[in-house]
């Protein structure tokens, strides 16, 4: 294949002996690197303190780093304020928490024409270029208007709404459309491809030859879906070692033989952390048999501290816990943990494979990996549990889980007292279920198949490119 050009809002550079405790997007796009060795470009995560943002390389091996610099006015109006608090909470379907400011869409326009120029300097005219998620929407549109014809394509990591939704968005016909300039689109679901293609249809009047191909004055428009996956067998050989680290052995010896449930997300509203305490409150209530015995380990990052509904929400979560384990706790037993730190990836998967249930409830989530991990971490012989949020696009796939409506604490107290009595042989079935799904779908099929699907003849039917290609 031609050289990869990968486009994200951040990068992450490996160090030197090529380590890197990142994750999310990171992790998906680091096997696509090691087989297609080329340049990633995006933000350096650092904010210029003069007006002028530079732009450097970084070399590991075969691969090039280059990352940009942003001015402050830059962050405030691109990551901070249009990226964060207006795409974020529409795309999770959270038109209330949207701060619109036409000067942050100013920004965020600015800021995409600005990589766009930088990009410019290093395509050639036969690579392929790979941009992903919500911050680099029109990113291809300013690409094509420097003269690019390159194959471009673009991968939506988190949700996409319906129309009735998203034409809230203020401007929403200047940067939605904006999207066509790319050559295959890709989505975590079906439901938001089928979604982004209604309003192709309805909103932009746009030709289509099918449900998921559409036509411009320029080109041929290709909407497929491509669940990102994980790297499972990777993560099961570390959770095995890992769970003999001193850590994950002093975590599971402080429980003094007490079951373990876990949760682990970014401090975030999408993620439904304060319902999913409610729950564990419903189950307590309702089962006091399990009073003393069982030990919710909740892990959650802080992150955007400085947007006032992140504090207020980090503020509800601590009460909420305090409160439960107020009414619950003992002397000897605090139900609840809730830790702020974050953990590597070798801790996480080691508390995973300890923990007999996890609670993975978004309110809303393009994918959602920890549910991916969790089953990957799992001893087979002896499986936790996984209860997912039918709102979180691994509930397409991982349909052997505990599938609950995160909004219904109640019911979701029920699956956890469900989850705690399940008899082996079905863990092991559910499980068994869920781990095939993961191995039909690794995270290095998943960039394989999308990269496969950019390049492939355009006589290729989208349709059959949408099945074939997401689940094997």
């Amino acid at each position: 294949m031609a050289r990869l050009i990968v486009v994200s809002n951040r990068v992450v550079v490996p160090g030197r002996d090529g380590g890197s405790g990142a994750g999310g997007l990171a992790v998906a796009i680091r096997p696509v690197l090691r087989r297609h060795p080329g340049i990633w470009f995006g933000w350096s995560g650092r904010v210029a303190t003069n007006a002028a943002a530079a732009v450097r390389t970084v070399q590991r091996g075969s691969q090039s780093y280059v990352l940009a610099d942003l001015t402050e006015e830059d962050f405030q109006e691109y990551y901070n304020g249009y990226a964060n608090r207006v795409l974020w909470p529409i795309l999770h379907y959270r038109l209330d928490l949207a701060e619109f400011s036409r000067r942050d869409l100013s920004g965020y326009l600015r800021v995409n024409r600005h990589f766009a120029a930088e990009l410019h300097k290093l395509l050639q005219p036969d690579d392929i270029v790979w941009v992903h998620d919500y911050h680099l929407l029109p990113l291809a549109e300013g690409l094509r208007g420097l003269g690019h014809r390159n194959k471009i394509g673009f991968f939506h990591h988190i949700p996409f709404p319906p129309p009735e939704i998203l034409t809230a968005l203020p401007n929403h016909e200047r940067l939605i459309p904006a999207t066509c300039h790319y050559d295959l689109v890709g989505f975590q679901t079906e439901i938001d491809a089928a979604n982004f293609a209604r309003y192709l249809r309805n909103e932009c009047r746009m030709p289509s030859r099918d449900q998921f191909t559409f036509q411009t004055a320029d080109r041929t428009v290709r909407i497929g879906v491509f669940p990102v996956g994980v790297e499972t067998a990777q993560l099961g050989r570390l959770a095995r070692r890992s769970v003999h680290s001193p850590f994950v052995r002093g975590v599971v010896e402080s429980l003094a033989d007490r079951v373990m449930i876990i949760g682990v997300d970014r401090l975030d509203y999408s993620k439904g952390i304060a319902l999913r305490m409610e729950a564990f409150d419903r189950f307590l209530s309702a089962h006091p048999e399990w009073r003393g015995k069982v030990t919710y380990l909740q892990i959650t990052p802080r992150s955007r501290s400085d947007i006032q509904e992140y504090a207020d929400m980090e503020r509800q979560i601590d009460e909420t816990a305090g409160r439960i384990n107020g009414t619950y706790g003992e002397a000897a037993w605090t139900p609840i943990r809730y830790v702020n730190r974050a953990h590597n990836r070798s801790a996480l998967v080691g508390l995973y494979r300890s923990a007999q249930v996890a609670l993975v409830t978004p309110l809303r989530d393009g994918m959602n990996l920890v549910a991916k991990e969790y089953v990957a971490a799992q001893d087979a012989d002896n499986p936790g549990v996984l209860i997912l949020s039918r709102f979180a696009g691994a509930a397409v796939e991982c349909d052997a889980a505990l599938l609950v409506n995160p909004y219904d604490p109640e019911s979701v107290g029920t699956a956890i007292a469900q989850a705690l009595a399940m008899p082996p042989d079905e863990r092991r079935a559910r499980h068994d279920a869920l781990f095939q799904v993961l191995l039909a779908n690794d995270v290095k099929l998943w960039g394989e198949r999308f990269l496969t699907a950019l390049t492939q003849p355009l006589a290729f039917p989208s349709r059959l490119a949408q099945v074939n290609l997401s689940h094997g």
